[in-house]
């Protein structure tokens, strides 16, 4: 119900730009957030856009990282600017009915749905 796609190898200093194609659910309706997991690391919040178009990111890719989402449109982007070795991880599309529960303030401590990942790396 959820794809992520777009990843790829990158540079320092590039950027590029990941697709969530979303079905099977009332998009309009959902929050949709970006997640990541490096390896041997605990997945990381990118970011979380709530259905009426409020949008927040994590510390680590604030000023660098866009996420958009056109109610009307499929899918959501990710843009992603300046890349850094950090960077480097699994990235995951994911929805649920709760803003909050993207942000990491609900009880499940989980989304609804989760997407396929799609692998971005950033060489030195």
């Amino acid at each position: 119900q959820l794809q992520a796609s777009g990843g790829g190898l990158m540079q320092t200093g590039g950027s590029l730009r990941l697709s969530c194609a979303t079905s099977g659910f009332t998009f309009d309706r959902y929050a949709i957030g970006w997640f990541r997991q490096a390896p041997g690391k605990e997945r990381e919040r990118v970011s979380c856009s709530s259905s009426d178009g409020a949008t927040e990111y994590g510390d680590s890719v604030k000023g660098r990282f866009t996420a958009s989402r056109d109610n009307d449109k499929n899918p959501v982007y990710l843009q992603m600017d300046n890349l850094k070795p950090e960077d480097t991880a699994v990235y995951y599309c994911a929805a649920d009915r709760s803003y909050y529960e993207c942000l990491g303030y609900g009880v499940s401590k989980d989304m609804d749905y989760w997407g396929k990942g799609t692998q971005v790396t950033v060489s030195s």
